[in-house]
Parts: C-alpha cells; structure tokens; sequence
C-alpha cells in the first residue's frame, strides 16, 4: 500500500484557500500512486488553537464534500484536519474519508497543557484497514505518549500515523520517540508535519516514515513542503518535493 504524507504550509483561518490547496496535493499524490493522503494537524485552518472557536467545522459541513467525492474517484483514503465542534466544545480532530462511506472523525483524546483552555478532548478511537493493513491515527502531542502507542499496538496496528503541527523541538522528540515505539510494537510510523509559520512557533517539517524496526527510512526536510511516499509492501519511499 502507498501511503503519502503530505508536508505542508497552511494559511491561517483560510479555510476555502486551504481545501483548494489539498485539492492539488491530493491529485499529485494520486499521480504518485497513493491509496491513503494524509495531512498535518489542523490542516484545513492551520494550527492556531485562539481561531478555533470561529472556524470549527461541523461533521457534515458541506465544504468538505469534495473530499468524498476525490475518495470515490480515486478508491482512496484521505485524512485532513480541522477543529471540530461538539456539545462539549472543540476538538482537534482527523475527518476521515473512505470510498462509498460516511465520513469518520477522530480527535486528538490527549491534549497538551497549552491546548486545554481552546480545545475537549476526543473520546472515540478508530482503526482502518486498508490492503491488508490495519492503520492507527495520532495526533501531535499524543503520539509521543508511551499509553498512546500501546493502545495502538493493542487495537493491532500495522502503521501508526501521525499528524502533526512540530517546532523543531518537538520533532527532536518525534526523532527520539517514534523509533522506539515502531521497534517495540512492530508497527511503522509515518509522520506527516508542517511547514511555516504556526501560532507562536515555525512548524519545522522533516515528515517521515520509520519502519517496524525502528529504521527511518525517508523524511523530508524542514522547510519545504513536500510528498512522503511510502510502500508498505516493499519497504521503499522516496520524497517528492512540491
């Protein structure tokens, strides 16, 4: 199966600039093969937790229609991100779409301290399974939390992927973590990252892929959006720069 993280930059609050933006990434991960594009987090909004309140997305939001319409098109799997409103207030979450199905969501159950005062956290958890893969979502913070990576493992993960929104900081910590947990579950990470301005830091890129030994296989570098393209079959991926 081809996986693609896509590596990106965001403008902040352009929600129809964004998904225009997608669109385009979309069919160039098509054009590489993809069976599964997924997008860093928040990447429909950019990562800035204060304008959430006023760009939340509700789940049949009519704009992201679009995005079932490409999953059918090309019998993909497309992940994007967007704060989500619910009952209980906001959340950080994936909209999942899958050829012929409803729409899923799946948001962000640990929450950094600095994302407590903006965002709830998200209770349901998902696999996909895909090609004979069983495919594990993260979002940011909580990927780099050992109980997070175990419940994966649990719920049978071949891949775990994560979405992100990293200064070059916490992608140091990614460096440091995903190898760890990829060797001790056996499950490959891929990590798909920003670029560019975001809140109050610059998103420092270097998405990547690890596979289950622990190896890092490809990543992008940390400034220029970028196509990481793995196959689960042979093990291989290259980078296609944007």
């Amino acid at each position: 199966m081809k996986i693609v993280a896509a590596q990106i930059s965001s403008y902040p609050g352009k929600i129809d600039q964004n998904i225009a933006k997608h669109i385009s990434i979309i069919e160039r991960a098509v054009s590489h093969g993809a069976e599964f594009v997924f997008f860093p987090e928040l990447s429909l909004t950019a990562y800035e937790p204060s304008l959430a309140g006023n760009l939340a997305i509700h789940i049949n939001d009519p704009k992201l229609e679009v995005f079932q319409q490409l999953s059918d098109r090309y019998g993909i799997l497309i992940s994007v991100g967007a704060p989500f409103r619910v009952e209980q207030g906001i959340e950080i979450a994936m909209f999942v779409f899958q050829p012929g199905l409803e729409r899923l969501i799946y948001s962000k159950q640990l929450l950094h301290a600095d994302e407590t005062p903006y965002f709830s956290a998200g209770t349901d958890r998902y696999v996909f399974l895909l090609a004979n893969e069983v495919l594990v979502p993260a979002i940011c913070y909580e990927s780099l939390q050992p109980v997070h990576a175990q419940q994966a493992s649990e719920a049978g993960a071949t891949i775990y992927f994560a979405s992100v929104a990293k200064s070059s900081r916490g992608v140091t910590a990614a460096y440091n973590h995903y190898p760890k947990i990829a060797r001790q579950y056996k499950m490959a990470v891929v990590m798909a990252n920003c670029v560019g301005p975001a809140d109050n830091f610059i998103a420092a890129g270097r998405s990547g892929v690890w596979s289950d030994e622990g190896d890092l296989l490809i990543q992008a570098d940390e400034t220029g959006e970028a196509l990481v393209i793995y196959d689960s079959l042979t093990g291989e991926g290259k980078v296609s720069n944007i």
